[in-house]
């Protein structure tokens, strides 16, 4: 549960962002895109377009491949590797016929689904979550090339996640990164062949700067892109509201026009070689 405190009238006052625990882990993401879908989470339709760009970029050899961080059901993948959108996914997960199914039905529907879907240009995508049943669900519907259900954060990387991870030219993220520090990116960047870029929606909340000052240290140069930021949902209340005004402000943001007018905002952080730094801008990779 969000952690609470009383404001100054003696009311509750939300200190964190109101937790979707349940639907994180369950068998299939039909209770992802429903709850979540009610507040309108949009973060992964912005990165859709970065991502595919980024890909083609980065992966031209055999056995490339996209790490995708707290990658859930395999969302990322789905937009990035078919031809499909983030409304099409809301459509299809709360659609009555859905519904209806079975976990196992779903799984088969979504397998010929996704297959009828894919793109001539898709990629390889391997995640890493700590939710297993997610995991699972992904790999079982041919989202993920290869999933883990491991937290670095608390244990070190199997032997299994360090051989996939040689392939890695792409780290993407849309969610989760509060909950990510060095513990996760050093084995990652220690083990891939070639040092990979890592493309990041990140809230406003908080700060990116100790994961960027660690990426800093493997040669990674990050830059925010400051074109607009991208709206992540609607807040449940008035109490997450003033919690997200609270610590944007304390940032050093303004949360005017953005948190202030309803939603959750995230900012994007590219983080590259020096030497690749301005091919092409990141102006360029966000162009609508």
């Amino acid at each position: 549960m969000a952690e609470v405190r009383e404001n100054d009238a003696g009311e509750p006052a939300q200190r964190t962002m109101t937790p979707f625990d349940d639907i994180y882990d369950q068998t299939d993401p039909r209770a992802f895109f429903r709850e979540l879908g009610a507040f309108g989470y949009r973060t992964p339709h912005h990165a859709q377009r970065v991502f595919r760009r980024l890909a083609a970029l980065l992966l031209r050899a055999p056995g490339d491949a996209v790490l995708d961080l707290c990658c859930s059901y395999g969302i990322n993948a789905a937009l990035l590797n078919h031809d499909l959108t983030l409304d099409d996914l809301y459509a299809h997960y709360t659609s009555p016929r859905v519904a209806a199914m079975t976990t196992e039905e779903l799984a088969e529907h979504d397998r010929s689904f996704f297959r009828a879907r894919r793109r001539r240009d898709a990629v390889p995508v391997i995640g890493l979550d700590i939710a297993p049943n997610a995991i699972a669900y992904a790999r079982a519907v041919g989202l993920l090339d290869d999933g883990y259900a491991e937290n670095l954060e608390t244990a070190p990387p199997t032997r299994d996640l360090l051989d996939a991870a040689r392939s890695i030219r792409l780290i993407t993220i849309t969610g989760g990164a509060s909950f990510l520090s060095r513990a996760t990116f050093q084995p990652l960047l220690d083990t891939a062949r070639t040092l990979p870029w890592v493309a990041a929606f990140v809230l406003r909340t908080g700060s990116y700067e100790p994961i960027a000052e660690h990426l800093a240290g493997h040669g990674l140069t990050t830059e925010t892109y400051t074109g607009h930021t991208f709206v992540q949902r609607r807040f449940t209340g008035a109490a997450e509201q003033q919690y997200a005004i609270d610590a944007v402000t304390a940032q050093g943001q303004d949360p005017e026009g953005k948190e202030s007018a309803g939603h959750f905002h995230t900012t994007l952080h590219l983080s590259r070689p020096a030497a690749d730094a301005s091919t092409p801008s990141l102006d360029e990779l966000v162009a609508r």
